[in-house]
């Protein structure tokens, strides 16, 4: 399998800097930055930054709520990852000259309601003038006891679980670029904070799918020097909206696991040892995750295609999202040219 090129560029970045000798987590290792308060302390922050910008350029984000929606839940998202309960939100907004003010009132209310949906709060932040519209977050909550959740410690052997259905953000994208605007397919993400509160006592590794299933399972599978074999029936685990979306384009349904635009969803591992335990403290919380697969001791992505098993190789499709970010049918073709190789 391919090295990832995004590891890399974020290495040769990091590597500038020295490290806190109060942060918990390693380079990768986490959604979020793990801070304690101080050597004795059992309380430990955990925060994160991110930017909704190229999602704006590129029109995906058209809809002045959805942006604010969207500062709000990536954010949450990487909280949710490491079992955090958040304390706020700080966002700098970066306006347009000629944006409307309805269209910036339009902003903070989707700010605000995701907020509220994550039981949390807008503490402040900034705005400044530019040439491209675009909104930066950082989201800062807390943990208590000296656990978080991390992207290490699965094994083989180990359950794989998501949160809820996949492949919903990459439909939205397929829809937006594609113009299916008679197509009805909400897209209103949310963060899983309350399930991650089961996840905390239960799951040995997670991360959520802010960039793609597909990416998600390469940089656990990465980090655990494992592998991860899905269900033979993981069409299962894709959206039903989804599908449509794929049925009308003629697109191969692998592709809403592949892109690189996800929706949010929690994916972790589990120790069959401990399943059952874990199910039934998510029947008591009222929610139910859906089984995706299983570590294995091969180091690849196995995917089952055509009623045979494939290595799917999860960084070369990772790669492309890098390589061709800012050119959606570029990106497209070279799915369907992988895709080609695998039949």
């Amino acid at each position: 399998m391919e090295k990832s090129l995004e590891v890399d560029f974020i290495n040769s970045i990091a590597e500038k800097f020295m490290r806190s000798p109060l942060q918990m987590n390693k380079i990768h290792q986490s959604d979020a930055e793990i801070i304690k308060l101080n050597c004795d302390s059992e309380i430990m922050i955990a925060i994160t930054a991110d930017t909704i910008s190229e999602e704006i350029k590129f029109g995906l984000y058209d809809n002045p709520f959805l942006i604010g929606w969207m500062a709000v839940v990536v954010n949450m998202s990487d909280l949710a990852a490491v079992g955090a309960s958040p304390l706020g939100i700080v966002v700098a907004e970066s306006f347009t000259h000629n944006l409307e003010k309805t269209f910036i009132s339009k902003i903070q209310e989707g700010i605000e309601a995701a907020c509220r949906a994550c039981n949390t709060f807008m503490l402040g932040g900034d705005i400044s003038s530019t040439d491209q519209l675009s909104l930066t977050g950082c989201a800062i909550g807390i943990l208590q006891g000296k656990k978080f959740l991390s992207r290490i410690g699965c094994i083989p052997g180990d359950i794989i679980y998501s949160t809820g259905k996949l492949g919903r953000g990459n439909s939205f994208a397929l829809k937006k670029f594609n113009r299916l605007d008679h197509v009805d397919l909400d897209y209103k993400p949310i963060a899983r904070l309350r399930e991650s509160k089961s996840l905390i006592n239960f799951a040995k590794c997670c991360m959520d799918t802010s960039d793609g299933f597909v990416s998600t399972l390469d940089q656990i599978r990465q980090l655990n020097n494992c592998g991860i074999k899905l269900i033979d029936d993981w069409e299962s685990i894709i959206d039903e909206d989804a599908k449509v979306i794929c049925k009308k384009l003629n697109i191969p349904l692998w592709f809403l696991l592949a892109g690189y635009h996800g929706e949010f969803e929690l994916v972790f591992a589990v120790s069959p040892d401990l399943e059952g335990s874990f199910l039934s403290n998510c029947k008591k919380n009222n929610w139910k995750p859906i089984k995706i697969g299983r570590v294995i001791d091969s180091p690849q992505l196995i995917l089952n295609l055509n009623g045979k098993e494939k290595n799917v190789d999860s960084s070369f499709i990772r790669n492309l999202s890098f390589q061709h970010s800012s050119d959606v049918k570029s990106y497209i073709k070279a799915l369907f040219e992988y895709d080609e190789k695998l039949r």
